[in-house]
Order: structure tokens, then C-alpha cells, then sequence
């Protein structure tokens, strides 16, 4: 994305640009982050990337591509190639701001899906954030969390013990707190691996979580039943 100005009228423009068969296509970037998002696959509305669907040969002097080319040359999914395969020239703040932004959900994501094996407690972030920088850990913004997620681990298992488990949880909740538990637990999850009403009113429920989420949910349970929810957990290493 390359920022312009219409000097006429002072407007700023970031841009994605596509130069395929001889011409040129930019169209006109509202939010980058999104931009970066939809290039990786992610499901974002056309609307919430772009300030229009307007294809231009240049944006900057208002000056609009040429149907027949668009036809010919990008064919029906026009704007969706232009964002998965243009250029996106950004701006050094810009860079920055999404470098620093990925770096910092990596992070998050090993903490919160990972234990240090000696004391199955997640590790603290300052710890993670130092292993990355004796590391020498980067991180692009054009990086894929997913895949650089990956690389990172590999980087400071030489630094850090770590480790990335499953963890099911069996929860049997007695029923004077089921209901509050239930819609607790709710907000939190995505879906229970097996729900149960017992007869006696309690409720059975099987969820997995990650070993860095663990401590969390072991909080919450205990919390909401005044420590008499039955607790069993199986572990499963993934990485």
C-alpha cells in the first residue's frame, strides 16, 4: 500500500496496487489492518476494507480503470485480486504498527496455549518476550501468525522449556450452581466436547482447553461453586 496526495485537494490515499498486462489498478484502502487480514484468508467484508469498490488506473488523479480492461485482464474477482495479489506498499509506522501488533498476539498465544513442563504453569509474558530477544526472534508484518508462530517456538525452545498440551476437563457441578456455572462457562468457551443433566440436577459437562488456560478455568469453576465442583483432567501434547 503507497500512500498519495491529490495535491488539488489534499486528500491522502493508501493504496493496493496490481500492474498486470501492461496496465495498471489501484483501489482505495479505508482500514490496513483488515487489508492484511483478508491477504491471509480471513473472511472480511469488502466494505470494511475499502473506502469504495471503485478500481482506478490512478487513484491519485481520480482517474478510473477501464471496464473493458478489468474484464479482460482480472476477470470477474477483480478486487479480490488486486488485495491477494498487489503490492501493499506501507508506510514505516504503518510497518511498525503491524509488527508490533503481530508480535504481540504471538505472544499472547503462547502463554495462553503453552506450560513450562517443570511447573505445568503457563510461562509469565516477560519471560516469553525474553526468550524471543535472545532469540533474535523477527517478526514481519507480512508475517502468517499461524506459520511464524511455529518458527518462534522452535527459536526459544533452545532458551525456555516448553511445552503445548490438551487438556480435557470432566466438570460435575452440583446443581444449586449449575445454572450460573453453565452460562459462565458459556461466555468462555466455543462448545462443550459433552454436556449432561444428571438426574439429580447436577450438570456433567467435558470441555478441553489449552495447559495455559487451564489455571484459569480451574479459578473460574471453583469460584462459582464455592470449590465443590468435582474436577478430572487427561493431557495431550500437540507441539
Amino acid at each position: 500500500m503507497q500512500n498519495r496526495t491529490y495535491d488539488k485537494e489534499k486528500v491522502s490515499f493508501t493504496l493496493a496496487r496490481l500492474k498486470k498486462g501492461g496496465e495498471n489498478f489501484e483501489i482505495v484502502i479505508s482500514d490496513v489492518d483488515n487489508a492484511i487480514k483478508y491477504r491471509e484468508g480471513k473472511n472480511i467484508d469488502l466494505k470494511d476494507i475499502l473506502q469504495s469498490e471503485t478500481i482506478f488506473e490512478s487513484a491519485s488523479k481520480g482517474i478510473k480503470a477501464s471496464d473493458d480492461k478489468i474484464k479482460l485482464i482480472l476477470k470477474d474477482n477483480a478486487i479480490d485480486n488486486i488485495l491477494k495479489n498487489g503490492e501493499l506498499h506501507l508506510t514505516a509506522d504503518q510497518r511498525q504498527k503491524l509488527s508490533t501488533d503481530k508480535r504481540n498476539k504471538i505472544i499472547e498465544k503462547i502463554q495462553r496455549e503453552s506450560v513450562d513442563p517443570k511447573t505445568g504453569n503457563p510461562h509469565p509474558r516477560q519471560r516469553i518476550e525474553l526468550a524471543m530477544e535472545q532469540a533474535k526472534v523477527r517478526i514481519d508484518y507480512s508475517d502468517n501468525i499461524d506459520k511464524k508462530l511455529e518458527s518462534v517456538i522452535k527459536s526459544i525452545r533452545t532458551i525456555i522449556p516448553i511445552s503445548f498440551e490438551k487438556v480435557k476437563l470432566t466438570l460435575t457441578i452440583p446443581s444449586k450452581y449449575s445454572g450460573s456455572t453453565y452460562s459462565a462457562l458459556r461466555n468462555r468457551m466455543n462448545k462443550f466436547s459433552k454436556e449432561e443433566w444428571l438426574s439429580n440436577g447436577d450438570l456433567k459437562i467435558e470441555i478441553e482447553v489449552t495447559g495455559g488456560q487451564k489455571t484459569d478455568i480451574y479459578t473460574l469453576i471453583n469460584k462459582l461453586t464455592n470449590g465443590e465442583a468435582i474436577i478430572e483432567e487427561w493431557k495431550r501434547k500437540w507441539m
